[in-house]
This record gives C-alpha cells, structure tokens and sequence, in this order.
C-alpha cells in the first residue's frame, strides 16, 4: 500500500447490479477468512491446545455458514453465486480492510500474531458504511475494494455489510413504491438447514427484506456481537471474543465487558505449533517431490470443493451434504504438509498454498497423489 485518504462519503448502491457486485464480494471476503482459519486449526499439534481447536473449528464451520448466507442474499436478488470466477480465491497475503491502514491476512500456522489478524477480521464496526482511498503496488491482492473501482475501499467488513443492508433497505422501497420487488430470484435455489448444519445459528432462506436484514444481522452478530454486547442473538459468543479470550488468557463470562473477561483462566501453548512458512508457494517446493505433489494435490481437492459449493449454491443444494464435512476432511491432507519440513526454510514446515487459478473451473477428476505421510484420520 503506497497512500490512503479517507473520506467521509459513505458507500451507497444506486441499483440493483450493484448490489449483486457487493455481494459477489461478500462472499469472496467470507470465503477468504476460511484458509487461514484452518491452516492454524491444522497446524496444532495434535492433542494439545483445546480450547484453541474449539474456537477455530466453530469459527471456520460459521463462516461456512456466512458465505452460505452471502449466496442466499445473492440468489435471492437475481444474481448467480459464482466461486469459479477468476480471482475468488485470493493470493495470500491478502489485503482486508481495517480502517486507516488495511492489514494483510497470511496463511501461517497458529500463533500470537494469528491471532492478531483473526481479531482485525472481526472487530466490531465503529461507525457506518464509509469509503477509503488507497492505492496498491500493481500486483496487491486486495479484498474489500469497492465493486465500482476508483480507488476506493471500504473502511471495514462491517461497514461493508452496513452498506449492503442501507442497500437493500433503499432498492427495494424504490422497488415497493412501484408495485415491485428486488426479491425475484428462483426460491429453489435457496440453501436452507435441511442441507446444513452448523454449530451456531441456523441456515434459512432469503426471499424478502426481513429475512435479507435478517441474514446480514447475523453475520454482522456472530462475528463482532451486537453494538456493545459481547454475544450474538443467539447467545453465543461472537468471534471477536472467542479469540480475545485466547489472548488474554481468560473466558468470558455472562456479564463480562468487551475487553475484560472475568471467567475462569485458560492457556495456549504456543510451542505446541507446528511453525510453518509464511504463505508458502509451489514454487517453495522443490518440483517432482512427494511434498510437491502434496501441494497439487491439495490445491486440485480444495478446487472441488470450490466446484461442490458452486453448484450447491447453483440449485444443486443437496450438494452441500458432501461440501460441509470435506472442509474437515481437508486434515488428512493439510498435515500431510504441515508436519514435514520444507527444505531450506531453516527448520520451517510447508503449508496448503491456495494457488487455485486454472484449477477452479477444471471438473476432470485427479488422480490420487503420493503421499508424504500415513495420515488416515478423519476428523468427526
């Protein structure tokens, strides 16, 4: 990032194609918090650190749920979910909006630092939807720039949603006041809990305001908690905390203010961490190895999982059933690389790369590859 200047103008979406652009970006931004989130989940050594695989399990499997819900909103205003699209998947390290200054998300293994990104992702909004201007070196892979171009950025995620749901609100009493609707999408593409389940908060369709209002709510709710509170709707503690409450070293508790949680003491231990390289490529990987191969391999299977998503979200909802559960499966061959080291990286380990261009659009199947290490479990 070379200069940012702020402005106070905040993002307004004028027409209907623009609120699809937003939320084709809702979902890449929600899509883009998941890599780092299991790399660290994978890269705890096993049987150590529970309370830390709590969170981020719970937190990966709900942004599943968020990106589930970004292509309800999507359908549900004509639009057509598309995680194919050249660039969904970002290069890491990747921008994310945060305020003044965006931070960069890496793909790394569970530490102080990780967790200081994971907090930067869901901290709370402090004011509406607002628009920044920065300018990046040509070959910056950013999130959160607005749909239109310009140069400009948005100040927060949550600012971002604010926009979406300001959005919403004035298309369709636009819509309203001429006997119309902005909810005219095909409700059978409609992913509901019937194919879904999640440990927090509930799936359900989009087909009007209320339940679009609804869904950003939720999103909005689990990842930040709700204006001043430390929990969502549904009671549950929202992911800001959840990860605050590792870093500080305590629970919260019913009553607690953010910031300051008086439950019982927990602790991480961070040796017990596999210390993989900083968003590692193909190219770190010496070519023909088993580690190599290993890397493919992940990058054609997660692909896949792409392509499984898509026609979920395409009218294939059925197809989520098999989605969901191969996120986790995603283990056998995550730790494949996270447990052996990468020649000379000075004792660091290897990581997934998440190079999906080229991939992403390829349905052929893949033939299964060499692998570095037996690891046949299965997490349940």
């Amino acid at each position: 990032m070379t200069s940012s200047t702020i402005t106070t103008i905040p993002a307004k979406i004028t027409t209907l194609s623009e609120l699809q652009d937003y939320l084709h970006l809702a979902m890449q931004l929600e899509h883009a918090t998941i890599p780092p989130y299991l790399t660290a989940l994978y890269s705890i050594k096993p049987g150590t650190n529970a309370d830390a695989v709590h969170v981020l399990r719970v937190v990966a499997v709900e942004e599943m749920l968020h990106l589930t819900l970004a292509a309800n909103l999507l359908n549900a205003v004509g639009g057509t979910p598309d995680l194919t699209r050249e660039g969904f998947v970002p290069t890491y390290p990747a921008y994310l909006p945060d305020g003044e200054d965006d931070f960069q998300v890496h793909i790394a293994g569970f530490s102080p630092s990780a967790l200081e990104t994971f907090l930067k992702i869901e901290r709370p909004r402090s004011g509406p939807g607002r628009l920044v201007y920065r300018s990046y070196a040509p070959d910056a892979s950013v999130l959160g720039a607005h749909p239109g171009g310009g140069g400009a950025h948005f100040y927060s995620i949550g600012e971002f949603y604010a926009a979406i749901e300001d959005g919403i609100k004035t298309l369709e009493e636009e819509a309203q006041a001429q006997g119309k609707t902005i909810f005219t999408g095909d409700h059978a593409r409609q992913v509901t809990s019937e194919y879904y389940y999640s440990g927090g908060g509930k799936l359900f369709p989009v087909t009007d305001l209320s339940s679009a209002c609804k869904a950003i709510n939720l999103i909005m709710e689990q990842g930040e908690g709700i204006e001043a509170e430390i929990y969502d709707n549904e009671n549950e503690l929202a992911h800001y905390y959840r990860f605050d409450q590792l870093l500080k070293g305590r629970y919260y508790q019913k009553g607690d203010k953010p910031g300051n949680p008086t439950g019982p003491e927990l602790s991480v231990d961070w040796d017990a961490c596999y210390k993989v390289k900083e968003d590692v490529k193909l190219a770190d990987m010496p070519v023909g190895t088993e580690l190599y191969v290993a890397a493919q391999a992940f990058n054609e299977t997660y692909a896949k999982f792409l392509r499984m998503l898509n026609r979920a979200f395409n009218g294939e909802p059925e197809t989520l059933f098999g989605a969901v559960p191969r996120m986790f499966e995603f283990r056998n061959l995550m730790t494949e690389l996270i447990r052996n080291p990468l020649p000379g990286s000075n004792g660091l380990y290897a990581a997934p790369t998440y190079e999906i261009a080229g991939v992403a659009r390829n349905d052929a199947p893949t033939a299964a590859p060499a692998a570095v290490g037996a690891v046949k479990e299965v997490v349940a």
